[in-house]
């Protein structure tokens, strides 16, 4: 009896929560999912339809073959990943000298940037037009870069710092004991423990690049077209492609799920790594 009532009780205290929990998240993924596979017609007739009597991937085959929306999801891979990559190459190096090192002005410094991150990002948008007008970056992947640095490098470099802070200091000190120089002691032993933070930050900054629409409708045109524009060129003024837009949502989040998988494995392996000697 003790059993069977624990188990009614985990059953409606834990398990039927977190179900309703996670069928509230995925939800809308499921309905756009359905609608991508549901001919244009019948998504025009209305009505509910839990699902299409008849499923095509006529919307997908449309998307790649009329609208090119492998160009689309191409331009929007090499702003995510510069992006991520130039944001930690900056954030890293800076939020271990922030940890590391005690120096004039440090906490008015880190102070800015976590007063940068209360404004609205939009407010950059107009500088960062003359900007780009002026050195002929418009419509270039590297106006997008330098325009997503001007938000998220400063979040994760405030947000790494106290990554670094929770390791401890020996650490450095044994390394440099051992022969290490300092860089080479960031390199080596603090930044493989730091990994699991390192990781979340890339997301952060891979994901606001997949998915930033304001800046990238303003500092781009023909050239570059990310996926959020695509998306919105789809709906018309009278007249909105559903199975397109449906379709072209689907196929946007597949990369960031993907990239999910392969992060569980290096979160876990970067708790470990580089803090045994060996």
């Amino acid at each position: 009896m003790k059993r069977s009532s624990h188990a009614m009780r985990s059953l409606f205290l834990i398990h039927l929560p977190v179900l309703l929990i996670v069928l509230f998240a995925i939800g809308p993924y499921i309905w756009s999912l359905i609608s991508s596979i549901t001919p244009e017609g019948a998504i025009a007739r209305g009505g509910v339809r839990y699902f299409p009597e008849e499923p095509t991937l006529e919307n997908y085959r449309r998307l790649f073959a009329r609208i090119h929306f492998a160009d689309n999801i191409f331009d929007s891979m090499v702003v995510a990943t510069l992006s991520m990559l130039f944001g930690l190459s900056v954030s890293v190096p800076a939020s271990y000298s922030f940890s590391r090192f005690r120096f004039r002005g440090r906490r008015v410094l880190l102070l800015q940037f976590l007063v940068i991150n209360m404004f609205p990002v939009v407010l950059l948008l107009i500088p960062l037009f003359v900007i780009m007008s002026r050195t002929g970056l418009m419509d270039t992947y590297f106006a997008l870069v330098f325009a997503y640095a001007t938000f998220t490098i400063p979040f994760s470099t405030w947000m790494m710092t106290s990554f670094f802070n929770a390791i401890p200091r020996e650490l450095d000190e044994q390394a440099q004991i051992d022969g290490c120089t300092q860089l080479a002691a960031m390199m080596r032993v603090i930044v493989p423990i730091a990994m699991p933070g390192i990781t979340a930050t890339g997301i952060y900054i891979f994901i606001t690049g997949w998915n930033e629409f304001v800046f990238a409708s303003v500092l781009t045109g023909s050239r570059v077209t990310t996926i959020p524009i695509a998306l919105q060129n789809m709906v018309g003024e009278f007249q909105i492609a559903w199975g397109l837009l449906t379709a072209g949502g689907v196929i946007s989040a597949i990369p960031v799920i993907v990239l999910f998988f392969f992060v569980q494995k290096q979160l876990i392996s970067g708790m470990t790594a580089g803090a045994v000697k060996g």
